[in-house]
């Protein structure tokens, strides 16, 4: 039985993927819909998809005719996700020691291999476009080249390359090694020093292949030589990392834990704020101001993991004060009407797993829909293709998923992704939900954190270009 439903799954994703290619309108039918911008959800829900874009999308749409249907059922359309901070490139597992020889024995193939199962697996949860801030080995270029060009299966990729880092600082990738040990890095490993050579750096990773550029701004959880707010460089040295990735077109993301790096970072004119664990009210004001994004990281996992996995005490410690902070920095932020976009950190925790952080959004205090709308109309805008992507609009890319449920109820819903279409194309379908009798109850602050407890185990998190 089991395996005759495989053969009906696999031939509905062929028979949809040609009728896609020769110009036949597809219909997705569900429930309910929501948008990514507004402020509620409708019912029913209906996608006209031809051609790899959005015909017509809402509660009032009329399917033509010769339309080919899809039936959803009791499930929400929503448009493909976006996730602003991950790492493709690699999973961190539940120890510490193995990663870390594993960093330095592993084949850059077979991590390439391994990425390639990553990527799948961040597309099948709803994430249709990621922003990757910090490979190594060109492994991120190849991974967005390679599912550009339909090789593997994956979300389309904004990629950093190489995160920009301080001699000594936190994504400098041999910092914890002995002296001598490792070939001492310079700008074709992201490690610069001064302002001629952060622009040096930025040109660098611009002309083989970076979308953006990433810098680390602060100190980080999972470096060992340094403090986890601790301002890295100056504000000469990142108004010149500003200065040059905006010449070239490029978007900013800084790495920052502290009040200190990020206000250095946001008055250079950086684009967005990663992390941002202990952000004073003066460094909230000026990126108010400045309408600098905060990419909030919460990664649940962290903590628990380090500590199963052996890692040294005072990177625990570390992970326990900024972990401690975060959710009363969102607080602030959120009161202080800072923008908030949608980072998972995917590869502390596993990659797949993103789709729980919504609830712990809600946690901190954001409205069911407004948690959403940070991983899609305010993602687009942060990465600069809310002309093409981030909500069902016609004219746009036809990214667009469904989860069982309602969740503008229940954020749980988003862990549990039955239909993924991008471009135009399906790239995962389960059988639709049977309707429920009724709503679920809205989750406890409880249950918002138990959502990682169904995750498959792997993610101690890892040194180097991981930058939480």
């Amino acid at each position: 039985m089991r395996f005759s439903l495989v053969l009906v799954a696999v031939a509905a994703l062929t028979e949809a993927a040609e009728a896609d290619s020769d110009g036949t309108i597809v219909a997705l039918k569900a429930r309910r819909l929501y948008d990514g911008k507004s402020d509620r959800v409708v019912s029913p829900g209906v996608v006209l998809v031809k051609d790899g874009k959005i015909l017509a999308a809402g509660d009032r749409v009329t399917i033509p005719a010769e339309a080919r249907v899809i039936e959803l059922g009791d499930a929400t359309l929503l448009p493909g996700l976006m996730d602003a901070h991950t790492h493709l490139s690699f999973e961190a597992t539940n120890d510490w020691a193995a990663d870390e020889l594993a960093s330095l024995k592993k084949e850059p193939t077979e991590r390439a291999l391994e990425a390639s199962r990553f990527a799948r697996a961040t597309l099948e949860a709803g994430f249709t476009t990621v922003r990757d801030l910090g490979s190594s080995d060109a492994i991120d270029v190849g991974l967005r080249n390679a599912i550009a060009r339909g090789i593997v299966s994956g979300p389309r990729m904004l990629i950093a390359t190489r995160a920009i880092s301080a001699r000594g600082g936190h994504c400098d990738p041999t910092e914890g090694y002995r002296q001598g040990l490792l070939k001492e890095p310079g700008i074709d490993q992201g490690v610069a020093d001064g302002p001629d050579q952060m622009r040096a750096v930025v040109r660098f990773n611009a002309k083989y292949g970076a979308d953006v550029i990433k810098v680390c701004a602060s100190g980080g959880v999972l470096s060992q030589t340094d403090k986890v707010d601790s301002a890295q460089l100056t504000q000469a040295e990142l108004a010149a990392v500003a200065d040059e990735a905006h010449a070239l077109g490029k978007r900013v993301a800084a790495h920052a834990h502290g009040s200190e790096a990020a206000k250095r970072a946001v008055r250079a004119g950086i684009d967005s704020i990663e992390h941002g664990s202990f952000l004073d009210d003066e460094a909230l004001d000026l990126m108010r101001a400045k309408g600098t994004y905060l990419v909030y990281t919460p990664v649940p996992c962290i903590v628990d993991r380090l500590d199963r996995g052996n890692a040294p005490d005072a990177v625990k410690q570390k992970a326990k004060a900024a972990t401690g902070a975060m959710e009363a920095t969102l607080k602030r932020a959120l009161a202080k009407g800072v923008k908030i976009a949608f980072g998972s950190d995917a590869a502390v925790c596993p990659h797949g797993s993103q789709g729980g952080q919504f609830a712990l959004l809600a946690k901190a205090g954001m409205k069911p829909l407004a948690a959403l709308r940070t991983a899609m109309s305010v993602d687009a805008q942060l990465l600069g293709v809310a002309d093409k992507l981030g909500t069902l609009e016609a004219g746009k890319i036809a990214d667009v998923i469904a989860v069982a449920g309602d969740p503008s109820i229940d954020l749980a819903a988003m862990t549990t992704v039955m239909f993924v279409m991008k471009d135009g194309a399906i790239q995962h379908q389960l059988a639709p939900p049977r309707p429920q009798a009724q709503p679920p109850t809205p989750p406890s602050s409880d249950r918002a954190c138990k959502v990682f407890d169904r995750l498959p185990s792997g993610a101690c998190p890892k040194r180097g270009q991981l930058d939480i």
